[in-house]
């Protein structure tokens, strides 16, 4: 701004004042000054009035949309997080009861697995009881058969080798003593 001074200064003539020299150099007039003033503010109100209000009430507005849109956000992410937590804790309460009925179904299991081999086992010795009692029928019919096959071969024998017909006291004392002879 010196410069400004000093080349107007070099540029006027000799006895005027700096001021004065430096408004004649510029052109410089005071009702055109105030007219350029008042201009200026009438302006600069307008501006403010309409463009500058207006466009500072729609960037305060955004600032608020964007802080809402943060505590929004905000809030949404502690919802999911809480969420994630149920989430798990469900996770977590459903595998302990799948668990428990897996051990659960284990257990019946078991118990049905012990209450058919009982079963099994009641079953076989039952089946050995009647194969015993069946051989031992077999057996005594055998041994009643056998007496009575020997009775017969004794008393056959007997008339054949004495020659003789025996009577039927004598067919019953020989076949008891046949009897007794393979019994012991």
């Amino acid at each position: 701004m010196t410069q400004f001074l000093m080349l107007a200064a070099a540029a006027a003539p000799a006895g005027e004042g700096t001021v004065q020299q430096i408004t004649r150099q510029f052109g410089w007039t005071p009702t055109l000054f105030f007219s350029q003033v008042i201009t200026f503010v009438i302006v600069a109100v307008a501006l403010k009035k309409f463009a500058y209000g207006p466009l500072l009430k729609v960037l305060d507005e955004r600032k608020q949309r964007i802080v809402e849109g943060l505590a929004s956000a905000e809030k949404a992410r502690l919802e999911l997080a809480s969420a994630q937590v149920k989430v798990q804790e469900i996770l977590n309460q459903a595998n302990a009861q799948a668990n428990k009925m897996i051990e659960d179904a284990r257990a019946a299991a078991a118990k049905v697995q012990e209450a058919e081999t009982q079963k099994a086992v009641a079953q076989a010795a039952d089946i050995m009881a009647k194969a015993r009692q069946a051989a031992d029928a077999e057996h005594v019919r055998m041994l009643v058969d056998l007496r009575r096959e020997v009775g017969r071969l004794v008393v056959s024998t007997t008339s054949k080798v004495a020659g003789k017909v025996l009577t039927p006291d004598d067919q019953q004392r020989l076949a008891e003593e046949a009897n007794r002879q393979v019994a012991a």
